[in-house]
């Protein structure tokens, strides 16, 4: 399956499902952006962050490589989605004072997508991408049984670019400084989340490892984490759950 054709799949849980970051994310984007006139979220998905940036900014630039994802996103009257590969956005030379790219810069052809993010940067334009890896229970007893699932069940039907995440993003190539990126020093940021059964369900069920799992089997994995958890969780009480966020960022000379 192409990178496309993996979030075409699952957009509708995509949208409906996947968390969102949080407010201080944004807030730190909009302090170290030199103005706030425009901004470019490459691989913007169903548009988690694009309408938190538009709470900052005048203008959201918001594409992503499948029209599905697009076609569920959250509209907002300074949100601007479109269909587009993040190597070849589209948008105007020089245009943008933030570029972001929230969970998805492991699919991207890395440096066309870095050349591409100079092109359409000002001069002192900030470019930051972030990244998630699995949830984790605070209960222990939960997380064991997730975390069995992800690895017993989905797990070798993970794409190769899943390493990207479970190595923070260390195995992919860094802003390039030949570009005129210079590192800029990002604070620590986390998702602190109170995640129901079906909750945690319906964000199994937007993974990749989901829709490859499916594909390959003709089942769904789903109600196999859905019957593992139900045998401790026997209530209807959300439960807590971390996501420590990796942000990475830098400024344009």
């Amino acid at each position: 399956m192409t990178n496309a054709a993996l979030f075409t799949t699952v957009a509708r849980e995509y949208a409906d499902f996947r968390p969102g970051y949080p407010p201080e994310l944004f807030a730190w984007l909009a302090s170290v952006a030199p103005r706030h006139d425009a901004v470019w979220d490459c691989g913007c998905g169903s548009g988690q962050a694009s309408v938190s940036l538009a709470g900052h900014f005048t203008k959201v630039h918001a594409t992503d490589v499948a029209a599905e994802q697009i076609a569920a996103a959250k509209p907002h009257p300074r949100v601007s989605y479109s269909v587009a590969p993040a190597e070849n956005s589209g948008l105007t030379g020089g245009s943008v004072d933030l570029v972001t790219v929230a969970q998805a810069l492991h699919w991207f052809d890395v440096d066309a997508f870095y050349a591409e993010a100079r092109r359409v940067m000002k001069p002192g334009a900030v470019l930051a991408v972030w990244n998630y890896p699995r949830p984790r229970f605070v209960d222990p007893a939960f997380d064991a049984r997730f975390l069995a699932f992800y690895t017993d069940v989905v797990g070798s039907y993970w794409p190769p670019e899943r390493r990207h995440i479970e190595s923070n993003y260390s195995t992919l190539p860094p802003f390039p400084a030949a570009l005129g990126f210079e590192p800029l020093p990002a604070p620590d940021f986390a998702l602190a989340l109170e995640w129901t059964a079906a909750q945690v369900l319906g964000y199994v069920s937007s993974w990749s490892a989901t829709a490859r799992y499916k594909k390959a089997n003709g089942t769904d994995p789903v109600p196999l984490l859905q019957a593992a958890l139900a045998e401790i969780w026997t209530d209807s009480a959300p439960r807590p759950i971390r996501m420590p966020l990796g942000l990475k960022a830098a400024r344009l000379r």
